[in-house]
């Protein structure tokens, strides 16, 4: 009887135990498709802050915003993502329009722009990049760089320009915001005007600029964050916030979202609101250029302030529907 009361009461304490470590099992899994380099080191620090484990799944260069995008959808009845952690805004939109994530509204962005936050609190913006065109100074005159999106569709630059392939990545984004801001009709057109003018397309933003850096086309649309590193790696390189006199540059805040039912919670909302600090972003304007949101944060003196930008006069999530609606359109203009 004794020895049976002892095996009892030992493999009682043991389930106990092993409820006790399941339990305390401190972790927190994020989707990312900001770029590995950038976004890793930011997690690494959370890690090492909150004693949460981070369970990172990123995205490829090529792949951009798709790939992670594309695998929580397909999680929806069984999600494996607590955290999504997007480079622009319409990713996270289109995952909040098919019911994927939940409402969160941190603390620590009460102070940022509700422009830059989805009203039911769905997503939430911080550190900025914007939209840029870069040029190479030994091909175009500085005094004679483009100054708008239209002015690339000029003869003078038939086929010097170049754009990432807009079925991945802030491309589309940039696209579909074009889209809302002219209207379909208009936008069309100066796709077509782009497409007759031989735009060179290439298979990222970072293709991009390694192509304007090298000579092989004369101009090309890319990221802040792409911009200010050929800046840095040459000195025949140029860049423009493009439309300050009309539509305006695009400004594309990271988001960041919990996702419906996730499996840890609790674990989530304490990623998100480091995500949303003050030190993240001063980290990352550090990192990448990127423009805090945050009032006061300390960042490098090249980087400029979002106030001395005209900005595209856009909703985020209208231009998730737009960017929705124009998929088949796109994937026509690429392959035609």
């Amino acid at each position: 009887m004794i020895r049976k009361n002892y095996f009892f009461i030992s493999g009682f304490l043991f389930l106990l135990l092993t409820a006790a470590c399941v339990k305390q099992k401190k972790t927190v899994v994020v989707y990312a498709t900001v770029d590995q380099i950038f976004s890793e080191p930011v997690l690494k620090e959370f890690e090492k802050d909150s004693g949460i484990e981070v369970k990172a799944v990123y995205d490829t260069e090529e792949t951009k915003s798709t790939g992670v995008l594309n695998r929580i959808i397909a999680e929806k009845e069984n999600p494996q993502c607590d955290v999504f952690w997007s480079g622009d805004p319409v990713r996270s939109a289109v995952l909040s329009q098919k019911g994927i994530t939940a409402a969160y509204n941190s603390p620590v962005a009460a102070d940022i722009n509700n422009v830059f936050k989805d009203p039911e609190h769905h997503w939430t913006g911080f550190s900025a990049r914007a939209r840029v065109l870069i040029y190479n100074k030994d091909l175009i005159d500085p005094v004679e760089a483009p100054q708008s999106i239209f002015d690339l569709t000029k003869e003078k630059y038939k086929g010097k320009v170049t754009i990432a392939n807009p079925l991945f990545g802030t491309t589309t984004f940039h696209i579909a915001a074009i889209f809302s801001v002219l209207g379909d009709q208009k936008a069309i057109q100066f796709l077509t005007d782009l497409k007759n003018n031989d735009v060179v397309i290439a298979t990222s933003n970072g293709d991009v600029k390694k192509m304007v850096s090298e000579g092989k086309v004369a101009c090309g649309l890319t990221d802040t964050d792409d911009a200010f590193e050929a800046l840095k790696e040459g000195e025949n390189i140029g860049m423009v916030f493009l439309d300050q006199q009309g539509i305006g540059t695009l400004i594309m805040p990271n988001t960041v979202s919990m996702i419906k039912n996730s499996p840890n919670p609790e674990n989530a909302k304490k990623l998100i609101d480091y995500l949303l600090s003050r030190k993240t972003e001063a980290a990352l304007a550090k990192s990448c250029a990127q423009m805090p949101l945050h009032k006061g944060v300390d960042i490098p003196k090249e980087i400029p302030s979002l106030d001395a930008i005209v900005p595209m006069k856009i909703d985020y999530n209208k231009t998730a529907q737009k960017l929705e609606e124009i998929q088949n359109y796109l994937k026509e203009w690429v392959e035609n």
